[in-house]
């Protein structure tokens, strides 16, 4: 379903976000290489103290290459909770209003079209609002409380869980790793708000001439191509879409036998 909004959320007239968080980023000395006069590398301190840790919320929209952060020294849900909330009203009062009002049949079904094949899903409301955004998110606790849940979905926001083992679903663990490279390689911050400050700036730079990100690449083509795999067969084009079973016969298990012949 997640790699469905990447690809399909366009045609079905709905905006697709991505959340998650970085970190902790230590103040120790970062590797990375860094920009010094030629002769004079960059040296790092053998000796340090550990002032504390910083983290990086993230909400990220991929098809726009957009992203939207706040560094926290910590992020429990009365944290990241009220973040979430204001960031995501921002996102969708810049939203194109809703002009067609569907039936109640017809809302609900573009809701439960992404509960889909789900083992575990969380009960819809009876009255719902216009879908208007997909967020990625993954499946920690605090992502699924009550409050926090039937608040996203009065505003018309559906969350999509990433399963165990698939935070590569994510996008937004993508430009994370962008950042957090570009603000720390090669430095040896001093405190945790000298950490927030360079993550901060860096998104800054980034909003200024964002890269537009698209689902894809050679993991997801490895995926297609099993999916697509035939087993040729000989004398026609036909093929199958498993081995077919051989029978071995009697002179074939003789030749394979462990028994000598001399």
């Amino acid at each position: 379903m997640i790699e469905q909004a990447y690809t399909q959320s366009d045609a079905l007239g709905l905006v697709v976000w991505c959340h998650d968080q970085a970190g902790p980023y230590q103040t120790v000395p970062q590797a990375g290489a860094s920009w010094q006069p030629v002769g004079a590398p960059a040296r790092q301190p053998s000796e340090y103290i550990r002032q504390g840790t910083a983290k990086l919320l993230t909400l990220f929209q991929p098809a726009q290459g957009r992203v939207r952060v706040h560094g926290v020294t910590a992020c429990p849900n009365a944290v990241l909770h009220p973040w979430l909330k204001q960031e995501l009203t921002a996102i969708l009062a810049h939203l194109p209003p809703v002009t067609q009002t569907a039936d109640s049949l017809t809302t609900a079904a573009a809701w439960q079209r992404w509960q889909a094949g789900l083992s575990v899903r969380f009960t819809l409301p009876v009255v719902l609002p216009p879908l208007r955004m997909l967020l990625v998110l993954d499946n920690l606790a605090g992502h699924k409380t009550p409050d926090f849940v039937l608040w996203l979905v009065a505003h018309g926001i559906m969350p999509l869980y990433t399963p165990l083992s698939g935070s590569w679903l994510n996008m937004a663990m993508s430009i994370q790793r962008i950042l957090g490279k570009r603000a720390l390689a090669g430095q040896c911050p001093q405190s945790p708000q000298q950490i927030i400050h360079n993550l901060e700036a860096v998104a800054a730079h980034w909003n200024r001439a964002p890269t537009p990100f698209v689902w894809g690449g050679r993991r997801a083509a490895r995926r297609k191509r099993a999916r697509q795999r035939r087993h040729l067969l000989g004398g026609s084009g036909a093929c199958t879409n498993r081995p077919v079973s051989r029978r071995p016969s009697k002179l074939h298990q003789w030749l394979h036998s462990n028994q000598v012949t001399h």
